[in-house]
């Protein structure tokens, strides 16, 4: 019970330190916006294009709305050791972390339904499965956090952090199937996309907006999660390699 209690005490100060913040929101706004815009004005096919874009444009902002957000959140409070004062709380270590990413979780989800919003104005979503994208973007969400995780626990500053998230982002924007099928990507870089969560994220998207998967579905849910887990676990290991033991 105490540790529960922990969680939403840890989670509530993080999400009015930082996930709150004006800059945050405005962020988590446009960010999604910019991109709607950018994509629907470069199809140049209409309204009707949009269904095309969306599981793409909703990647993205659940891709950079986690990892960025985790890297400022855990890499600033390693810098003030506020990060290791949390480590000698008497809660376990799997509750704390839990925490810790859940508040970049719920800016990641709620970041991807924003162009949901804006397309359900513009043309019709009346076809999209929501019992498998809704899923499909809180499991998307779960393994970016644990992504971005895994690489703030690894690098002391917060530039170092966005720059390392940066090495992984752009190869998955054009490697998982968001905007360019898989199936055009050249040979050589096909085996690459099958070891990038958000490939199956996508897939997922796909099929739930275009009912156009290339996987079944139950394996894009089960990779997922087995991404998510391992990351978590990865970081877990780090943590306690560099500060506990």
């Amino acid at each position: 019970m105490k540790g529960w209690i922990a969680f939403w005490n840890i989670l509530l100060k993080d999400v009015r330190s930082y996930y709150l913040k004006p800059p945050n929101i405005s962020w988590g706004l446009l960010f999604p916006l910019a991109w709607t815009a950018m994509f629907f004005i470069r199809s140049g096919l209409g309204f009707e294009s949009i269904p095309a874009i969306l599981p793409g444009v909703m990647g993205i902002s659940v891709l950079f709305g986690t990892t960025s957000m985790l890297s400022v959140t855990v890499t600033f409070e390693k810098k003030g050791r506020s990060f290791e004062r949390l480590l000698l709380a008497p809660i376990p270590l799997e509750v704390l972390m839990l925490a810790k990413t859940s508040g970049a979780i719920l800016f990641g989800t709620a970041n991807a339904f924003v162009p949901v919003v804006i397309a359900a104005f513009l043309t019709d979503l009346s076809g999209v499965d929501w019992a498998i994208l809704t899923p499909a973007v809180v499991l998307i969400a779960v393994s970016s956090t644990f992504l971005g995780l895994f690489i703030a626990v690894a690098v002391k500053e917060v530039f170092e952090a966005q720059t390392f998230s940066n090495f992984f982002r752009f190869p998955m924007i054009f490697l998982c199937g968001l905007f360019i099928p898989l199936d055009r990507l050249p040979v050589f870089l096909r085996p690459l996309s099958y070891v990038l969560p958000l490939t199956y994220g996508a897939d997922l998207m796909q099929g739930a907006v275009n009912h156009a998967a290339r996987l079944p579905l139950f394996l894009d849910f089960a990779l997922l999660a087995l991404f998510c887990l391992g990351l978590f676990l990865a970081s877990l290991r780090n943590i306690r390699r560099k500060w506990i033991l």
